[in-house]
Order: C-alpha cells, then sequence, then structure tokens
C-alpha cells in the first residue's frame, strides 16, 4: 500500500476526540468542523466528547461520522455502580452512537473480579443500543497478565471494542498492551468466530506511532480488521499531522 493511500485510511479509523475539563460548546464546535472538512472526502470514525455534548456533535457532524461519548465515571471509574448505571442510562436515550466506559482498576487490582465483571456487565446492559468500548488502562495494570485478564473479562461482559487508556494517565498505549489485547482478540475470535473490536488510545500524537498500531492489528488479527468497525484509534494532534503531511505531499 503506497504511503498516501495508509494515511488517507488511518484518518477514517480516528476517533477525533476532546476530553478536556475547559471543553464548551465553542471548542466542540471547532472539532466537529474538523471532523467534518476530513481531507479529500475522507473522515474520521468518530467524534469523541463529554456526554454533556453528545447530542450536540450528533446533531453536527456529517451522518457518517459517528458520536462516541465517555461514561461510567470516566476516567477514574471511581463512583456507585448505581451512579454509573444511571449516567449510562441517561446516554442511551441521547444521540450517541458509542459509548466508551472505563473498568474499576482498583477493584481489579484488588482481586475483585466478580465485582469488576457483574459491574461491566451492568453498564453494558445499561445501553443495549450503543456500540461499547470498554477501556483498560492499561498502565495502571502492571502486568502482562493483568492486562491479559482484564481484556478476556471486557470481552466477556459485552465489549464491541477493547481499549487500551483513557488519556489521562503518564502512560497511554504501548505496542506491548497492544500485542497482548490482540492477542485476546483472537483468541477469543478463533474460539467464537466473533470479532472484537481494538483501539489504542493516549499519547498516539505521530504518524509513526499510528502506523506501529496498524501494523500490529495487521500481523496480529489480519488485514479484515482494518476497517473503522474494528479498529480505531483515539487521538487529537494526530489528525492534523496527518492532513498536513498529506496536503504537503500532494504538493510535491
Amino acid at each position: 500500500m503506497e504511503k498516501r493511500e495508509k494515511l488517507l485510511q488511518l484518518i477514517s479509523f480516528l476517533d477525533l476526540t476532546s476530553l478536556e475539563s475547559t471543553d464548551n460548546e465553542t471548542t466542540i464546535t471547532e472539532l466537529v468542523r474538523k471532523a467534518n472538512e476530513g481531507y479529500k472526502g475522507v473522515h474520521p470514525a468518530a467524534v469523541c466528547v463529554y456526554p454533556n455534548f453528545g447530542n450536540f456533535v450528533a446533531q453536527s457532524v456529517l451522518k457518517t461520522i459517528q458520536t462516541a461519548v465517555v461514561g461510567g465515571a470516566f476516567p477514574s471509574g471511581q463512583t456507585l455502580t448505581r451512579a454509573k448505571i444511571s449516567e449510562l442510562e441517561a446516554i442511551n436515550t441521547s444521540s450517541a452512537d458509542e459509548v466508551d466506559i472505563v473498568i474499576n482498576r482498583g477493584e481489579f487490582l484488588a482481586g475483585n473480579y466478580e465485582y469488576v465483571f457483574n459491574e461491566l456487565k451492568a453498564m453494558r446492559n445499561a445501553v443495549p443500543g450503543k456500540l461499547l468500548k470498554i477501556i483498560l488502562e492499561t498502565d495502571e495494570l502492571n502486568t502482562k497478565e493483568a492486562i491479559q485478564k482484564a481484556s478476556e473479562m471486557a470481552i466477556d461482559a459485552g465489549a464491541d471494542f477493547i481499549k487500551t487508556s483513557t488519556g489521562k494517565c503518564a502512560v497511554g498505549a504501548t505496542p506491548e498492551a497492544a500485542e497482548i489485547m490482540c492477542d485476546v482478540i483472537a483468541a477469543h475470535a478463533q474460539r467464537t468466530d466473533k470479532k472484537i473490536g481494538f483501539k489504542p488510545s493516549g499519547g498516539i500524537r505521530t504518524i509513526e506511532s499510528a502506523v506501529t498500531y496498524y501494523d500490529i492489528v495487521e500481523k496480529k488479527l489480519g488485514s479484515t480488521w482494518l476497517q473503522p468497525s474494528l479498529f480505531r484509534i483515539g487521538a487529537s494532534s494526530l489528525y492534523s499531522a496527518i492532513i498536513n503531511e498529506l496536503k504537503n505531499g500532494d504538493k510535491a
């Protein structure tokens, strides 16, 4: 595949994201504008925002672009389960297409796996009409075994995608965590014939970094996963980097 084609494909995998405490309708309007502008008819897969902007984004983006929101006490995962469920039930009535939730790492690291699984399952059931991405926050899970177990748990709880990170930790996505997660996805697909999506997120700012995850997915899962329904990249500045590279190449 030539470089330009791969860059355009990378745009189509992006969840163009803004999850800042200073977000407001003005900043989200600019995010939507960038998404809608795209490049040469290619647009991000989704715009990802806090849930209070979900309806606004859904009404503003092109119909081909999904609206994703975060929920479940993002990014810490620390609150009452019933509060998480209440938030997700509210999201389920909104116009958002997708929801990114996060596991409770504290309970997971304490070995309270049944608690974590049941909470994830309850959150899955609260948004039956939405595509669900479950964030592991791999930086806080520390070990290969923990990342593998959390991946399996998230899939068993009903995740449509498993996602590396919230982007709020010191270390976001890493190739090592991505390979573990993709191995779990591959094993699940072999066992059940069901494809689960993969989303690296957190610290992916350069084209080289994005290509690293593209290559991992292709190697571990195969080219059939290289489509927005099964592979996303959570990013913000990466979008501009790709477009600038394309513009420079088209001028040459």
